[in-house]
């Protein structure tokens, strides 16, 4: 009886370390994934992505371009797919397109190298989670 209750415990543990994920958007191209007790969006393969407070205008125009897209590369969009819920499609200075979440345009962080990874999160205190 001990030996099923560790066995049940165990299972339940193993259920609460996997990432869950809440929501899917985009055709799946984009979720909502619980990293580290917050919920964050990430793409399809668990990639954070992150929003600048430098892309203050609210028209969900990047400011990032150049050098800081080497680092921070922007999560593309087709140029023909629509607008959807929060997320919508904005053009770059380099005339190609990209996702932005509620105004804020998204990019991934070059030093994050697995899906969970966060390194990104806080960098020059204007770098941030994209949270849903």
């Amino acid at each position: 009886m001990q030996f099923r209750s560790l066995l049940a415990g165990a299972a339940a543990l193993a259920l609460f370390a996997m990432p869950a994920f809440a929501a899917d958007y985009l055709g799946g191209a984009v979720k909502s994934t619980d990293i580290g007790g917050k919920m964050v969006l990430t793409d399809a393969n668990g990639m954070a992505l992150y929003t600048f407070d430098k892309d203050t205008n609210g028209d969900g125009k990047s400011v990032c371009n150049g050098e800081c897209a080497v680092k921070w590369p922007p999560l593309m969009a087709d140029a023909a797919t629509a607008a959807e819920g929060d997320f919508t499609v904005t053009t770059r200075d380099d005339g190609a397109t990209m996702w932005a979440h509620k105004g804020w345009p998204l990019y991934y962080w070059y030093e994050d190298m697995a899906a969970g990874d966060i390194k990104g999160d806080g960098v020059g205190g204007v770098w941030h989670l994209a949270v849903e």
